[in-house]
């Protein structure tokens, strides 16, 4: 697409969302550091993350969720993060898990970041889909959400929907709604295919790499246990996610996500016949909006 395309794609879309989602929590309360502990920290409302050749380095929350909306203001690696990928997601635990994805691969100086997001269900992936963002990632902090209900799964950038998974369980396909999930952040080397099929490898003189985490919110029922599974998707005025309005985008929603898929997508897998053998999943022949 043409720069001067590209600049109105980015100006209609910030126009038309002209309030991002604000998000108010604090990392200290909510999360806490699983690796990397060494040369990353959680102060306050701040995680930060650090990769250097020693070690990458992750984060989880203290709690496990089902539904509901998770958000995060990211900022990512400025420059050569080429091999890098800074991941966040939620996602169980077990040989069956469940798991939704935005995973942020580096980048050679200059080039677009590509944002990978994929879903997981009952321990089978498979499902990315990839874009390029209509702004710098490393310039400032921008709101990273995923939306997470009964109905569908919806993620969003700056509450702009850039993808939606909906359910179909009752056609056979499966659907993330009987595991709780803790939300997971994490910053990694991954040169062997993060940049360009691993064609890129990481440059380490450019290293310590560095990505900020701000004002981290889980809108979201919590878990505890089996007995959740009916309790978070009852129709009760605390699940606000159950609300007849988060079953499917607004009209206005859709024509964002038509916009976003039509000028930044750069990979479907859903149009990948040759990866699936021609066998298409069945949820790519499924209305997703």
């Amino acid at each position: 697409m043409a720069k001067f395309e590209k600049l109105l794609v980015a100006f209609l879309i910030c126009a038309f969302v002209s309030n991002i989602i604000q998000v108010n929590a604090d990392f200290s309360k909510s999360m806490y550091l699983t690796w990397g502990v060494q040369h990353s920290s959680i102060i306050g409302e701040d995680l930060h993350l650090v990769l250097d050749k020693t070690s990458g380095s992750a984060a989880r929350s203290k709690r496990s969720f089902l539904f509901g909306s998770i958000e995060m203001l990211i900022k990512l690696i400025p420059g050569n993060s080429a091999g890098t990928v800074t991941a966040y997601y939620l996602s169980s635990t077990g040989s069956h898990h469940d798991e939704i994805d935005f995973e942020f691969l580096g980048n050679s100086s200059g080039q677009p970041y590509t944002v990978n997001t994929n879903i997981y269900t009952q321990g089978k992936g498979s499902r990315e889909q990839q874009f390029h963002l209509w702004f710098d990632p490393s310039a400032d902090f921008h709101n990273y959400t995923i939306h997470w209900n009964p109905t569908e799964i919806v993620w969003y950038v700056d509450n702009v929907p850039i993808r939606v998974f909906r359910n179909y369980e009752n056609e056979g396909i499966d659907y993330p709604n009987k595991q709780g999930m803790r939300v997971y952040t994490s910053l990694w080397n991954a040169d062997n295919w993060a940049t360009r099929g691993g064609l890129v490898k990481t440059d380490w003189s450019n290293a310590p790499f560095k990505v900020g985490f701000h004002h981290f919110r889980a809108r979201a029922c919590k878990w505890n246990g089996a007995v959740s599974i009916n309790q978070c998707a009852s129709n009760v005025k605390a699940n606000w996610w159950k609300s007849s309005i988060y079953k499917h985008l607004s009209y206005g929603q859709i024509k964002l996500l038509n916009l976003v898929r039509k000028n930044f997508m750069t990979y479907d897998y859903c149009k990948d016949y040759k990866r699936f053998n021609g066998h298409i999943p069945r949820e790519c022949f499924k209305t997703q909006s």
